[in-house]
């Protein structure tokens, strides 16, 4: 609220935000936070003991229904490892969550899915800043996963069983420097080209917005010269 000058302080942040029904404050980063300034509105009258307590109370029943108050032993997850997070079955139903979230805008002539048993003998082409970097394919506020458990669009389409080729035209989001010649080589030779592109939070995060939604850098260059 400071920040969009309704108010003009933290203290006043602090007092609007209390009487408003507001009981956790996101201030990561701040040495000092707004809600630091809660007992001097409380000295100053501008917010009651009460109130303070009937903002606390559902948070702590939240924790305490959460077990994190609880010995270790209570905890029902504690007890699991990388052998249940990672089993077969979790890994499966991590699958199935990936391919129903996908949204297709477009299938031309059937052309998806692409099936393993149609792709014998096919000469399969995988670029783009995306097409086989683990570390950008994973968007702002996201977890930070173990590599080992990171598929890329190349990794999973080897495992189909084509012949699979593979350059990434420029080695990061922002595409500063194309390398044409090679994708031009890697596509000329390939019966199916699958181009990765898009943003990551390389380009575009939380406070770091763009001005368009044009493709950063020469992505857009390496997308038409694939398709030329």
């Amino acid at each position: 609220m400071l920040g969009h000058r309704y108010t003009h302080s933290f203290l006043e942040t602090a007092v609007a935000s209390v009487n408003a029904g507001l009981n956790l404050e996101l201030s990561y980063g701040l040495r000092r936070n707004v809600f630091m300034h809660i007992p001097q509105a409380l000295a100053m009258g501008n917010i009651t003991l009460q109130m303070l307590r009937d903002r606390v109370r559902p948070l702590f029943y939240t924790r305490m229904r959460l077990g994190e108050f609880d010995p270790p032993a209570m905890n029902p997850y504690s007890s699991l490892d990388l052998s249940v997070v990672q089993s077969p079955e979790h890994r499966n139903l991590s699958l199935e969550a990936a391919v129903k979230s996908f949204v297709l805008l477009k299938n031309v002539r059937g052309t998806l899915p692409l099936r393993a048993q149609d792709l014998s003998g096919q000469h399969l082409a995988v670029v783009g800043p995306f097409a086989d970097n683990p570390r950008v394919l994973f968007g702002d506020y996201a977890p930070v996963p173990d590599p080992q458990y990171i598929y890329t669009p190349r990794m999973g389409l080897e495992m189909l069983g084509a012949n699979v080729s593979f350059t990434a035209g420029c080695s990061e989001p922002r595409c500063w420097q194309y390398s044409r010649a090679e994708l031009v080589k890697v596509v000329g030779a390939a019966d199916i080209v699958v181009v990765c592109l898009g943003t990551g939070v390389d380009v575009e995060t939380e406070a770091r917005d763009r001005r368009d939604l044009s493709l950063p850098g020469h992505q857009l260059d390496l997308l038409q010269d694939a398709v030329q």
